[in-house]
């Protein structure tokens, strides 16, 4: 059998540990280390900064960490790919040359560019955003890496390409290897969020060994598109049959998940414990891939302004009304939105004060930043002499923030442009995939059979169900996976929509679509609309959805008491 490629991640996202790039080319052996640098928030962070500096709008962390592993990365032939080009990949490219040529370092660099849709969005009927870039596959990565590139940088590429890619070019699979596309494509989404994987961010976290300084994950993936997630020796954190199925449910939806490449089916996906820290995933099966490439669309939405009353000790809803109806009788203009949330975080009969106030948020919204700032904030200040009693706020009065919306577009993949250019600059067009599969919901399975009737306790859901939410633009995923068939047999009975709806009260007036996932004994639920326009509007306190899967495994539920032991 021919031997596995071993790829491993070093950023999750911009921002990430910067320190993980040198951790993982001296900690073990790699033949690819990858990173995740971009996000729907940072494709609206990087689109302002370029259009401030034209000559920007990619990550600028990921050249610094390059400064000190540039040399390192060559000496031990790992080849490196990311998607640290943002929105401008050739000017990443550049850079990265004179910064091998500074250092002297020969290093061969190449980069993917394509996804850049802007200058045709009106053309692609996509409206007039700020940036517009169609999610690439990984064939333009793996023709560069084909044409002897030791570095790969690209724009905005699917989470998982960055690992497609490098696989794809290692073992010479074929655009139509469906089965062993989806293999490295479901390998490529656990590690793509770094240490997610490793015990980062899991329901079980007390389980987790070494949370001071957790590894980050690799990938040893095989020719046949199966794979072992595994960590560097001797790295903190932790690789279980939990922690992979945690991240396989983060940011997903059903049983297809599908990529410019492939379409994999998560309902095929099987673990299996390998061994300490080594959880093998095999049984991946591939369907082609949608005949659309999926767009992220980021606009300015207007200006944004908030406001936080402390109200403290007794009657705190009739203090919060008061303030309410002050306020919006005293504003000179009202602006488009206005939000009010109560924070019930006080106690009765507290030991502290901050233990004994509540919090009551002030959201304001409009196009017009006037309408949003000090007319805003300044007539809440006005009051402090003149409302409840107690009357104070966690910070002074501001003017308004811009802030962001974001849509999602799709645009057939033969409008859209993927090139590699490679070391030599020479530019290779690849080709949209032409078998490919209009996308619907898959059957779903059937119900296991439901547990006898028993005993209950009425305790937390994470008493033995794990959790892992996210954002899916203005929509929100909480995947829910538990340990044993009769735990799963339970949940899927149990945790129905109506029952999720009942849990979480804020999810109750929007839709909700459960699926179904047996192999992971799990269910996944999509919330639509939970998010209003996307991370960046800040529709809630919880913008980025992340504490949703705690929140609900914090609810208590009735559970059969033989599932307890």
């Amino acid at each position: 059998m021919t031997a596995a490629v071993r790829i491993g991640n070093c950023s999750g996202f911009y921002g990430d540990r910067h320190s993980a790039m040198r951790e993982m080319l001296t900690g073990g052996e790699l033949d690819y280390l990858t990173g995740d640098y971009l996000a729907e928030l940072t494709m609206l962070i990087l689109g302002r900064d370029r259009a401030k500096h034209p000559e920007r709008g990619y990550a600028k962390t990921f050249l610094t960490q390059l400064e000190e592993c540039l040399g390192l990365a060559h000496d031990r032939g790992v080849k490196i790919v990311a998607n640290a080009g943002g929105l401008n990949p050739a000017g990443l490219a550049e850079a990265v040359r004179a910064l091998a040529e500074r250092l002297g370092v020969p290093a061969r660099v190449a980069h993917v560019e394509g996804d850049d849709l802007l200058d045709r969005a009106a053309e692609l009927d996509l409206g007039t955003p700020l940036t517009a870039n169609a999610y690439l596959g990984g064939w333009g990565i793996a023709d560069c890496l084909h044409s002897g590139a030791d570095v790969v940088v690209t724009g905005r590429v699917t989470d998982a390409s960055v690992i497609v890619g490098p696989a794809a070019a290692h073992f010479g699979w074929a655009r139509t290897d469906y089965d062993r596309l989806a293999g490295a494509v479901v390998a490529g989404h656990v590690i793509e969020c770094g240490a997610q994987a490793t015990g980062g961010n899991y329901a079980f976290f007390t389980e987790v060994p070494d949370l001071m300084h957790i590894g980050f994950p690799l990938a040893e993936i095989h020719a046949d598109g199966s794979s072992v997630i595994t960590k560097h020796p001797g790295t903190g954190g932790l690789v279980s049959v939990d922690t992979v199925t945690a991240q396989l449910l983060y940011e997903v939806t059903g049983a297809r998940y599908a990529n410019p490449d492939v379409t994999a089916r998560m309902d095929s996906i099987a673990l299996t414990d390998d061994g300490p820290d080594r959880v093998r995933i095999s049984g991946v099966t591939g369907e082609p891939p949608p005949p659309t490439l999926k767009v992220s669309l980021n606009s300015i939405g207007g200006f944004r302004n908030a406001m936080t009353f402390v109200l403290t000790g007794l009657d705190i809803e009739a203090k919060a009304d008061l303030l309410r109806r002050q306020l919006e009788a005293g504003l000179s203009v009202r602006p488009a939105e206005l939000e009010w949330t109560l924070a019930r975080t006080d106690h009765p009969d507290a030991d502290t004060e901050e233990a004994a106030s509540a919090l009551l948020h002030c959201v304001a919204r409009d196009t017009d930043p006037d309408k949003v700032g000090r007319a805003f904030s300044g007539a809440g200040i006005e009051l402090a002499l003149a409302s409840y009693p107690g009357f104070h706020v966690t910070a002074p009065p501001a003017a308004g923030q811009i802030f962001g919306v974001y849509t999602p577009g799709y645009v057939a993949a033969s409008e859209v442009p993927h090139v590699a250019v490679g070391p030599d600059g020479t530019r290779t067009d690849i080709a949209a995939a032409t078998d490919t599969l209009e996308l619907g919901p898959a059957d779903p399975p059937a119900l296991p059979e439901p547990l006898p009737a028993g005993p209950t306790r009425r305790v937390p859901l994470g008493r033995i169900a794990g959790a892992r939410s996210g954002d899916k633009g203005g929509s929100a995923n909480i995947g829910v996976w538990v340990r044993t068939d009769d735990q799963y047999r339970w949940l899927a009975h149990t945790l129905t929509e109506a029952a999720l709806r009942g849990l979480l009260p804020e999810t109750a007036d929007l839709p909700v679509t459960r699926h179904l996932l047996p192999n992971l004994r799990a269910v996944n639920f999509v919330v639509d609309g939970i998010l209003g326009q996307g991370v960046a509007y800040q529709a809630r306190f919880d913008p980025q959805a992340k504490g949703l899967g705690e929140w609900l495994r914090s609810r208590h539920i009735d559970i059969p008491e033989e599932l307890l032991s």
